[in-house]
C-alpha cells in the first residue's frame, strides 16, 4: 500500500503497530500468530534531552544526562500535553526544565540556548514526536522493511482525556509521521491483552481494570462475552499517578534540607529565583523514584544525599523513610482512586460481588497498599500474572491486529468518556451524546431558532454533565449562516455530533428547508483544569437535585417567553376580531406572564402560562376559524389567470 506524498512516494506499513506513549516509559508491540510481543523488549523511558550541540537524544541515553544538564532534559511531558501554562503550574514546580507560556496559553518546554544555538521553545507534541520516532526505529530494526516509510499506529491514551489531549496526542503522531489507524484507551488496551488469557470465551465475565500509571488514573469496567469486549463505564483522573507519589517524598527530602517545597525557588518556572541548583533538583527526583521501588520490597528504605548548590554549605544527609509514613502520606490519593472505582461501578450498574476479576496495570499497581486496598473491596485479590508496565503495549497490538482483520475472534466497543452537546436558550447544556456511549457513534436532534427572522446561529459545543453550560466545559464553536428569515421555531437545524473510532468529535449542522450547512471538527486549545475531570462526574451526582431545579426553572422561563411572543404576534395578526372580553382576557393574562418571566416565584409563573396557554389556544382556533370564514367569502382566484386576486 502506497501514498502519494509532495515529497515522493510514502510506503505504507504492512503491519499496524501497537504504541503505549507512557508518561514514565513507552512501548512498543506487535501482534502476530503466535500472540503480542514487545518490540526490543525494553522500557523505552519518555525523556528527551536537548544536548547543547543540538544532538537530541531519547530513552536511556536521555535520562542518563538529566544530572549533568537537568535544564536541558524533559520528562513527564504526558502531563503537559494539550494544556495551558495555568493549568500545569502544580506540575511545573517539580520539573527542572522551564516551562513558559506559549500562543493561546498553550503550555511551551523551553530549552536554553548554548554556543551556537539560540534558545528555543518545544510543543509538548513535539517533545511525544521525538519519544514516538524512536519508538518506530526500535521497531524498524527487529522488523526492517514491514514497517514502511509511513507506519501505521495503534497508540493508546488515557481514558480520561478530553478532546484537547487527544488531538495534541494525535498532532504528536502526525509530527513523528504516523498514521494513527486509532487511540484507544489505556485500561481498554490492557483488557484485551489480559483477555488473551481467558480460555472460555463463551462465558460473560466483568473485569475491572485498575491502571494507576506515571501520570494518569483510570478505572475501566467492562464485560466480555462471546469475544466482545464492551465498556460498561469508565472513571479517572488525568491529573493523579506515581509522578505525583514521587513529588511527595521529593517534598520530604527538600524539608530535610531545609528547603520549602512551596517556594518559588523549586517551581521550576522561574529559574532566575531558583535557590536550587536544577542538577540537585534533578538528582533528588531520581532518588525519590528509587525510594518510592523499593519501598514496595522492604520496610523501609534511605538514600544519602550529596547537597551542593543549596545557599547553605555542602553537606551530606541522610533520608529516611518506612513504608508505613509512605502509604500515610498516599493514603489520600489511594483513598481518591478508590472513589473513582465506586465511581464506576455505579455507572456500569455492578456491584464488587459481581465483578469475576481485577486487573492491575500500571507500574505504580505495584505499591501494596494499593494492592491491599483493592483486596478489601473486592474481597479478592487482584491479578498479578501480566507485567502492569507491558499490559497496554500488548494490548494495543491486540487491537492493532482486530482493526486490520488478523483477529477476527474479538471485538473491541469503547465508550465515550464524558457528555457532549450543545448550548441551547438561556444556558441549557443539551446532551446529544451521554457519557459511556459506546462509539464510534452519531446521534443528531433536531433546533430551531428563538428570534425572528434570524438568518445565523451560533453553535456552542460543551462537554460535561451539569445541566447548564456555566458549569461544563466548552470546547468548541461555529456558525450556520445564510439561513432565509423565517418566523421563530420555523426554521429546521439538524445537527449531528460523531463520535469517532479514535474518540475524536465532529459537529455537523443542516438547515432542512434550505440547505444551508456548517460543520467543525473540534480542536480545542485547552485542556481540563487539574480538578475539573475528577470533580464534573462528582458534581453532577452532588448537584442533581438543584441542577433539575435549575433547569425546569430554565425550561419554563423559555416556555413563558416563547407563549408570550406567539401571543403578542398573534395579537397583531387576528386581535382585531376579538370580542372586547375576550381580547381583554388576552392582554391581561399576557401582561401576568410578562410580569413574571423574572420571577422567582415559579409556582406563580407556571400558573400564568396555563392560564395564558389556555387562551393562546382558543385565540389560535379564532383566528383559524376568521380565516376559514373569510375565504369562503372571497372570490375564487383559481380562476384568474394569473392566479392573483384582481383588485376591486
Amino acid at each position: 500500500m502506497t501514498a502519494e506524498t509532495s515529497g515522493g512516494t510514502q510506503v505504507e506499513s504492512d503491519v499496524v503497530l501497537g504504541i503505549d506513549l507512557g508518561t514514565t516509559n513507552s512501548l512498543v508491540a506487535i501482534h502476530e500468530p503466535h500472540g503480542s510481543h514487545i518490540l526490543g523488549d525494553a522500557l523505552v523511558p519518555s525523556v528527551v534531552a536537548f544536548a547543547p550541540n543540538g544532538d537530541i537524544l531519547v530513552g536511556d541515553e536521555a535520562k542518563e544526562l538529566a544530572f549533568a544538564m537537568p535544564d536541558r532534559v524533559v520528562h513527564s511531558v504526558k502531563r503537559l500535553i494539550g494544556r495551558t501554562l495555568h493549568e500545569v503550574r502544580v506540575e511545573a514546580r517539580s520539573l527542572p526544565y522551564e516551562v513558559v507560556e506559549g500562543p493561546n496559553d498553550q503550555v511551551r518546554i523551553r530549552i536554553p540556548k548554548s554556543t551556537g544555538h539560540a534558545a528555543r521553545d518545544y510543543a509538548p507534541e513535539e517533545v511525544s514526536a521525538f519519544v514516538l520516532r524512536a519508538l518506530i526505529d526500535r521497531a524498524r530494526a527487529e522488523l526492517g522493511d514491514r514497517i514502511g516509510s509511513r507506519p501505521r499506529v495503534v497508540v493508546t491514551v488515557p481514558a480520561y482525556f478530553d478532546e484537547a489531549q487527544r488531538q495534541a496526542t494525535k498532532q504528536a503522531a502526525v509530527l513523528a509521521g504516523l498514521d494513527i489507524v486509532r487511540l484507544v484507551g489505556e485500561p481498554t488496551a490492557a483488557a484485551l491483552a489480559y483477555g488473551v488469557g481467558i480460555e472460555n470465551k463463551t462465558s460473560t465475565r466483568h473485569v475491572l481494570v485498575y491502571d494507576l500509571g506515571g501520570g494518569t488514573f483510570d478505572v475501566t469496567l467492562l464485560k466480555i462475552q462471546d469475544g466482545v469486549f464492551r465498556v460498561l463505564a469508565t472513571h479517572g483522573d488525568t491529573q493523579l499517578g506515581g509522578d505525583d507519589f514521587d513529588r511527595i517524598l521529593l517534598e520530604r527530602m527538600l524539608a530535610t534540607i531545609g528547603i520549602d517545597a512551596s517556594s518559588p525557588s523549586v517551581t521550576g518556572v522561574s529559574k532566575s529565583m531558583t535557590g536550587l541548583d536544577p542538577r540537585i533538583l534533578s538528582t533528588l527526583r531520581r532518588s525519590a523514584e528509587e525510594l518510592k521501588k523499593r519501598l514496595s520490597q522492604t520496610d523501609a528504605a534511605s538514600v544519602e544525599l550529596q547537597v551542593v548548590g543549596t545557599r547553605d554549605s555542602a553537606r551530606a544527609v541522610t533520608f529516611t523513610i518506612t513504608r508505613a509514613e509512605f502509604e500515610d502520606a498516599i493514603r489520600a490519593d489511594v483513598d481518591r482512586t478508590m472513589r473513582s472505582v465506586r465511581a464506576a461501578l455505579a455507572d456500569g450498574h455492578l456491584t464488587t460481588e459481581a465483578i469475576d476479576d481485577v486487573v492491575l496495570v500500571g507500574g505504580s499497581t505495584r505499591i501494596p497498599l494499593v494492592r491491599e486496598s483493592l483486596e478489601r473491596e473486592f474481597g479478592k485479590p487482584p491479578h498479578t500474572t501480566i507485567d502492569p508496565d507491558r499490559a497496554v503495549a500488548l494490548g494495543a497490538a491486540r487491537q492493532a491486529a482486530i482493526l486490520t482483520g488478523d483477529d477476527r475472534d474479538t471485538l473491541l466497543l469503547d465508550v465515550v468518556p464524558l457528555s457532549l452537546g450543545l448550548e441551547t436558550l438561556g444556558g441549557a447544556f443539551s446532551k446529544l451524546i451521554v457519557r459511556n456511549t459506546t462509539v464510534p457513534c452519531s446521534v443528531t436532534e433536531e433546533f430551531s431558532t428563538q428570534v425572528d427572522h434570524q438568518t445565523g446561529i451560533d453553535l456552542n459545543v460543551y462537554q460535561g454533565e451539569r445541566e447548564l453550560v456555566a458549569d461544563c466545559r466548552h470546547i468548541g464553536s461555529f456558525k450556520l449562516t445564510g439561513i432565509p428569515p423565517m418566523p421563530a421555531g420555523l426554521p429546521r437545524v439538524a445537527v449531528t455530533f460523531t463520535v469517532d473510532q479514535h474518540g475524536l468529535l465532529r459537529v455537523s449542522a443542516r438547515e432542512l428547508r434550505s440547505a444551508q450547512t456548517a460543520s467543525i471538527e473540534i480542536r480545542p486549545t485547552l485542556g481540563l483544569s487539574d480538578d475539573d475531570v475528577r470533580r464534573i462526574v462528582h458534581e453532577s451526582i452532588e448537584h442533581a437535585n438543584d441542577d433539575v431545579v435549575a433547569r425546569e426553572a430554565l425550561d419554563l422561563r423559555n416556555k413563558a417567553r416563547a407563549i408570550v411572543r406567539g401571543t403578542e404576534n398573534a395579537l397583531v395578526r387576528g386581535g382585531d376580531g376579538l370580542e372586547p372580553e375576550q381580547a381583554y382576557s388576552i392582554r391581561k393574562a399576557l401582561a401576568r406572564t410578562k410580569k413574571l418571566v423574572d420571577s422567582e416565584d415559579l409556582g406563580a409563573l407556571n400558573a400564568a402560562v396555563d392560564e395564558l396557554s389556555s387562551y393562546t389556544m382558543q385565540l389560535a382556533d379564532d383566528i383559524i376559524g376568521s380565516a376559514v370564514r373569510k375565504a369562503l367569502r372571497a372570490p375564487d382566484i383559481s380562476k384568474s389567470p394569473t392566479g392573483v386576486e384582481p383588485r376591486t
